[in-house]
């Protein structure tokens, strides 16, 4: 009985130094065929360390006591934003920012979730087939089998990078308690095609799928890309590009309860949305200013009394000066002579005697 007892006893303990090894044990990395087939691809290979870091750096704002959500166009055409648009097509290693996220969605390593017109829901009801985004905008493609797991391959001349003009990207400017700051970060973006038939038609925009950062931010913190004319090192990555708020564009929509855009409230013209734009730019420079105490009351009360102090005194000391110089003034002017008493007087006329 006492064996038996022994014999359970030595199987739990083996049992337990296996779990706990198996805790201990380092994530898994990839593996020489994956990193090769990576490098093949011209995508940057997203590490272990890289994926705890973004797990650092994910927010969620849900949580946090004041939030104020911003949607914005960024229109890459334009010379703040062509970082983000050229080169058009890959050279070599290095692509725009479309063509990277193309990518990485044919290898199923991102998600893409429904375009809604409304408020986004990020969960798997509103997810994207990738093949079914190929139909819709019409993109040339052909599959093949790898196993079980179906591989789209499109020419590199055949993704809609150039027509990739716009990009809606929704912003959260909150107010972090925990670490006392003031953060604005992007949420999600959208890529938007822009389509015109002639220069007399109506411009199109078509947004294709919205993306969430926190699942693109490790792919773009490892695209380097050249934001500058005049200094062509590609010092910055696109993580930094929107981290950093490199971009710019024109608020077109916050979260509100009627959820309406900034047309549908002021209307189309140009003067009543550039009010409207820079109304809420003003906003949310106001709250951050008044999230910091100013200078101490008593030490402007201090300095305020010692600089009154200081101009009385020199009040004091140029008034004295003054009196002094009038009684100077006084005793130097010269007293009036017997004579002059003599010839201010009155005199009799001799006539009249």
């Amino acid at each position: 009985m006492k064996a038996f007892y022994y014999i359970i006893t030595l199987f739990l303990s083996v049992l337990y130094v296996q779990d706990a090894v198996s805790q201990s044990a380092p994530p898994q990395r990839r593996t020489p065929r994956q990193q090769a087939e990576n490098k093949e691809s011209g995508l940057p290979s997203l590490s272990v360390r890289a994926e705890a870091k973004n797990q650092e750096q994910t927010q969620d704002v849900g949580t946090v006591p004041w939030l104020r959500e911003v949607y914005r166009w960024i229109d890459v055409t334009k010379d703040d934003n062509a970082a983000l648009y050229y080169p058009t097509y890959p050279v070599g290693d290095r692509m725009n920012l479309f063509t990277l996220l193309f990518k990485l969605m044919a290898q199923d390593k991102i998600k893409g979730y429904k375009y809604l017109e409304g408020r986004e829901v990020f969960t798997d009801k509103n997810l994207v087939s990738f093949e079914d985004i190929l139909k819709r905008f019409e993109i040339t493609y052909t599959t093949q089998k790898n196993g079980t797991k179906t591989e789209y391959i499109i020419d590199d001349s055949d993704i809609p990078s150039g027509e990739v003009l716009l990009y809606l990207i929704k912003e959260a400017s909150y107010f972090d308690e925990a670490t006392g700051t003031f953060n604005t970060s992007v949420i999600a973006i959208s890529p938007t095609i822009v389509q015109q038939e002639d220069e007399f038609s109506d411009v199109i925009k078509e947004p294709m799928f919205w993306l969430t950062y926190d699942e693109i931010r490790p792919y773009l913190a490892q695209s380097k890309i050249m934001t500058s004319n005049y200094n062509n090192a590609m010092t910055y990555t696109m993580d930094d590009y929107f981290r950093k708020r490199m971009y710019k564009g024109e608020i077109v929509k916050t979260t509100n309860m009627m959820n309406k855009s900034l047309v549908q409230i002021v209307g189309n013209k140009k003067e009543a949305l550039k009010q409207a734009q820079d109304s809420i730019e003003s906003q949310l420079k106001v709250f951050e200013a008044q999230l910091w105490l100013p200078k101490d009351t008593a030490t402007v009360t201090s300095s305020s009394t010692k600089s009154n102090k200081s101009s009385k005194s020199t009040t004091t000391k140029s008034s004295r000066s003054s009196s002094s110089g009038t009684k100077t003034e006084k005793a130097s002017k010269p007293q009036k002579t017997t004579t002059e008493k003599a010839s201010s007087s009155p005199t009799k006329s001799v006539r009249r005697r």
